[in-house]
């Protein structure tokens, strides 16, 4: 009989509030959303967001109606280390994430937790951000304090979250905290780094928690399925590969297969390096000795996926250096699909199969957790939810074929989210949540969206509909457990 572990998510920056609460430090986006030159719509920040900071309780209600069996969530290192660093302990911070972990082991909810969602102590980047080398012990004595304070009852770790989104929205395009818009060389810098601390923050759990613990450490990889233009043209299928080697590969190659980076990124980037006139290549060379501590840090493999898009081979310029130009590729929507609140991220539901079908030949069969999955709807159709409806529907749906008829070790899955929160860039103007959240409320109250068709609904059952609609002649076991199943 198979169980897979069934979960909503949230993050710190999008749902905490309380700032500077309780001797909360400032973090890069504290700083960002507060200029006045910002343009998040509204000018919207996450000082209050969700208030979750102060209104654990009501947090915790929510996840106890809808009987998941995980709740992933992050850690604000500002509010732990105001300023990044150990000497400056807020223990206030830490009481307030003990009282949350007591409170979903209390309720046999799971924590999933990831040590770092995009919010550094802004003292840190103070110092060069994740451009310092040095951040990579500085951050693991964050993860070895994590560890220590917290790893008796957390058993699920992330270290990073989408350190892709980190190097080139962060380094390289500059449209999310720090702002550096340095397409060419910064990206490649901070990964090479953030790859580094992940393997070290690895290693720590590894040498001095692991047998004592007995936790998972792996990292959350965001990872859009590339589907290729023709399938019939051989340079389309390789252009489609070389995608996903550029976004998912760029992370988990050196992770989970060899220590080193996609051959594909290797001979772009340094062919395009010398064509350029440079004397080395814009990507960072690992040494043999680096290749062999990185190799192999994750226990599981997890991913956030929201979208697929089409690619297709081009011959793209030379000037301005850019990991763009290095793909040497074109992007496009698929255009049969339906749009979403957010541009370029429309709800291909069948690209989830054919990625996690990718993952599972590309890895060496992990056993994967999809730590991020949800679609985005626009703040002003609050209470019509068809469209999450429908996203859920179809993407769980696939996730299934993967897991019931391909074989793939798919053990958990985490709509993201549990309510609507500050989303980013996009202030409060989409939603991503279960439940809606009036922010204009001073005591944000949580609802329900769609009451009556948000249900929890036996698995069994969605298995049995499911089987008899899809899978008539393929035999499966039926899995036991719940499923946060929102049906039409």
């Amino acid at each position: 009989m198979t169980y897979l572990n069934w979960g909503v998510s949230s993050s710190a920056y999008q749902t905490e509030g309380g700032w500077n609460a309780d001797g909360k430090g400032a973090s890069i986006w504290d700083t960002f959303t507060h200029k006045p030159s910002s343009s998040i719509p509204d000018k919207a920040n996450g000082d209050v967001a969700c208030d979750s900071y102060h209104r654990l309780k009501e947090d915790l209600y929510m996840l106890r109606a809808l009987k998941v069996k995980s709740y992933r969530f992050s850690l604000s290192w500002s509010r732990i280390f105001p300023n990044g660093l150990r000497t400056s302990l807020n223990q206030k911070g830490v009481d307030y994430y003990n009282r949350l972990i007591d409170g979903l082991l209390a309720d046999n909810i799971t924590p999933m937790v990831t040590l770092y969602y995009w919010d550094l102590p802004q003292a840190l980047q103070n110092n060069g951000g994740w451009y310092n080398v040095g951040m990579i012990d500085i951050f693991n004595d964050f993860c070895d304090f994590c560890f220590a304070t917290f790893g008796d009852r957390v058993k699920f770790w992330m270290t990073f979250n989408q350190p892709y989104t980190i190097a080139w929205s962060g380094y390289g395009l500059g449209q999310i905290p720090p702002n550096v818009k340095n397409p060419g060389t910064a990206p490649f810098k901070v990964a090479h780094n953030l790859i580094k601390a992940h393997a070290k923050a690895y290693h720590t759990y590894d040498d001095k928690y692991r047998r004592s613990q007995g936790g998972l450490v792996s990292i959350a990889l965001n990872g859009d399925w590339f589907e290729p233009k023709d399938v019939n043209v051989p340079r389309e299928v390789v252009a489609a590969d070389r995608a996903l080697q550029f976004q998912l590969g760029w992370f988990a190659h050196p992770i989970f297969k060899n220590g080193d980076y996609p051959d594909a990124m290797k001979w772009q980037v340094g062919n395009k390096s010398e064509l350029q006139g440079l004397s080395e290549s814009r990507l960072p060379v690992f040494s043999d000795e680096e290749k062999r501590f990185i190799q192999g840090t994750a226990d599981m493999f997890c991913l956030n996926h929201y979208t697929t898009k089409i690619a297709s081979h081009a011959t793209l310029r030379l000037s301005p250096k850019s990991y763009e130009y290095d793909r040497d590729l074109t992007e496009d929507e698929e255009k049969d699909s339906p749009t979403t609140a957010i541009s370029n991220q429309r709800a291909v539901a069948w690209g989830l199969r054919r990625l996690l079908n990718w993952i599972k030949e590309e890895y060496g069969d992990p056993q994967i957790y999809i730590t991020e999955n949800g679609v985005s709807t626009d703040s002003k159709t609050t209470w019509d939810d068809s469209a999450r409806v429908f996203y859920y529907k179809t993407y769980i749906n696939e996730a299934l074929k993967a897991h019931d008829i391909d074989g793939v070790k798919v053990k958990g899955y985490t709509a993201t989210s549990l309510m609507d929160s500050f989303e980013w860039l996009h202030g409060y103007t989409v939603g991503f949540g279960l439940h809606h959240v009036d922010f204009t409320n001073p005591n944000r109250p949580r609802t329900p969206k769609m009451k009556k068709h948000a249900m929890i609904y036996n698995i069994h059952s969605h298995y049995n509909a499911y089987h008899s609609s899809h899978l008539s002649a393929v035999p499966y076991d039926r899995p036991r457990n719940c499923i946060v199943c929102i049906v039409a």
